[in-house]
């Protein structure tokens, strides 16, 4: 990968760990979307910006999902985050129950044990997460050995791909709505508590035959992200789904060396839904990899938390003619730490009825979420 960088203490860590080897692509044959491609390395280039910018602004005219490639991180550091994931979800599950998020009450940061959700009557989900905040003072908080072993490498990961990878795209969609190039930058800066971005380390274990039956290989039902945008690392496991304009859903492909982007709320509501917050869910796996635990590595953009949901002033929307309509006119009001926190609280309320018969939810002040099959 062309002007990938490696953090010293990928080769010289005092806490050495088992390396981590990415499981083999699935064999068969899938539908895959036809996502773009957006090569970072041209984004300092004489008229590199503008290029990304109108390629990028073709992309969304379809979905809300992209790959990124050359984006600064050669595979071995990616790898090394695999590894410390891997071994964070290996730790005894009282230990990780130590660090829990407070998620009853929109909270996120720290660790979210398995089963918290029924998705279907009698069968609850399947994924373990643990969430890091940004690395200021103001959102300092314990986290298990493994994290604090390696807070270094952790740290310059994540700042990296802040600094690197998440303020060139918020450029690129200032720049596809014509406004000032640090518009949306300015809004999820890293040194401000109230921007709560974070890295995240997810596994989904893996289901016998019969529950996926049950589920109708429907693991996770097709749903859009809380915040601005969501960074997903290659993942080789194979159960990523996207939906398109037709409702049809078709595999997102793991390519090497690739960071896997989707558009969430914030930039939806903040643009009237000219930037569509991508629907997506998570399926079984194929056969040949039925049986493996998906790990993942992402990276979620949050917007700073008093930023009001109301359409940003653009020339490109005005001209397209995305005016305000009924959802605009609920989100007004709503500021987009208050969304997050609700959409938090709606994910674990143990006293709401199945995910799988839900279709839509009242998330807050009267705005729905929908949920598709």
């Amino acid at each position: 990968m062309a002007a990938a960088v490696q953090h010293p203490l990928v080769a010289s860590s005092h806490n050495p760990l088992p390396a981590y080897q990415q499981v083999q692509e699935t064999k068969h044959e899938l539908e895959w979307a036809d996502l773009v491609t957006l090569d970072l390395s041209k984004f300092d280039q004489p008229g590199g910006k503008e290029a990304l910018a109108k390629q990028l602004f073709e992309a969304l005219q379809t979905i809300g999902f992209f790959y990124i490639v050359n984006f600064g991180l050669d595979q071995k550091s990616v790898d090394r985050q695999f590894a410390i994931g891997k071994s964070l979800f290996e730790l005894p599950t009282e230990e990780k129950l130590k660090y829990r998020a407070d998620l009853e009450s929109g909270g996120y940061n720290g660790y979210k044990p398995l089963g918290l959700r029924e998705i279907a009557p009698g069968i609850f989900d399947n994924t373990e997460i643990y969430n890091i905040p940004k690395f200021i003072p103001a959102l300092q908080r314990p986290h298990p050995s493994i994290i604090q072993d390696n807070k270094s490498e952790i740290e310059h990961f994540a700042r990296h791909i802040h600094n690197n990878v998440v303020q060139k795209l918020l450029t690129l969609f200032a720049i596809v709505l014509e406004l000032p190039e640090d518009y949306f930058v300015l809004r999820h800066r890293y040194e401000e508590a109230i921007s709560d971005c974070h890295l995240r380390y997810m596994k989904y274990h893996a289901r016998d035959a019969a529950t996926n039956a049950k589920l109708d290989n429907v693991w996770v039902k097709g749903h859009t992200d809380f915040g601005s945008l969501t960074l997903l690392f290659r993942q080789p496991v194979a159960a990523l789904q996207v939906r398109g304009a037709d409702g049809n859903w078709k595999w997102v492909k793991p390519y090497d060396g690739s960071i896997t982007v989707n558009v969430a709320d914030a930039l939806q509501f903040l643009t009237n839904g000219f930037l569509k917050s991508s629907i997506h869910r998570v399926v079984a796996p194929p056969p040949d990899q039925a049986n493996i635990d998906r790990l993942g590595v992402l990276y979620f953009v949050r917007p700073e938390d008093d930023l009001e949901l109301k359409p940003v002033d653009s020339p490109v929307l005005e001209r397209l003619g995305y005016k305000a309509d009924e959802t605009a006119q609920a989100t007004a009001g709503i500021t987009a730490g208050e969304w997050v926190k609700a959409r938090v609280r709606a994910g674990v309320d143990r006293s709401k009825q199945a995910r799988s018969n839900i279709k839509e939810e009242e998330i807050l002040k009267g705005v729905k979420t929908k949920y598709f099959d």
